[in-house]
Order: structure tokens, then C-alpha cells, then sequence
């Protein structure tokens, strides 16, 4: 998964302004206890984080 599929899914599920709060200020648990920007900051790849992300929020399937 590229960057850009990411931040389209991210801003799809929350919104524009919503996901860059939620990668900047939640922490996931199965990110390690990190955030999102914490996670790629350390080298996460895209589809890990996304994968994260629809384990922790009510992600609807189209998005998955």
C-alpha cells in the first residue's frame, strides 16, 4: 500500500482535517503504543498501519 492510499482511505474514514488529528494524537495499541505519525516516523509500512487502523476504528468494509 502506497502513502497516498492511505491518507485517501484515512480521509475518507474521518475526514480531512479528523485524520491528520487522529495520526497525530491517537495512540494504538496494536501500533505498539504508538500513534500513527510515530509508527511511520520508526519505519512502519503503510498496509501495517492500515491494518491497525481497522483493527482499532469501526472501518467499513469498502475501505478495508
Amino acid at each position: 500500500m502506497r502513502l497516498t492510499l492511505f491518507w485517501d482511505r484515512m480521509n475518507q474514514q474521518f475526514g480531512e482535517h479528523y485524520a491528520q488529528s487522529v495520526a497525530k494524537d491517537y495512540v494504538i495499541a496494536d501500533l505498539g503504543g504508538r500513534t500513527i505519525e510515530q509508527a511511520f516516523a520508526d519505519g512502519e509500512s503503510a498496509k501495517r498501519v492500515w491494518q491497525a487502523v481497522v483493527a482499532t476504528f469501526d472501518v467499513p468494509a469498502t475501505l478495508r
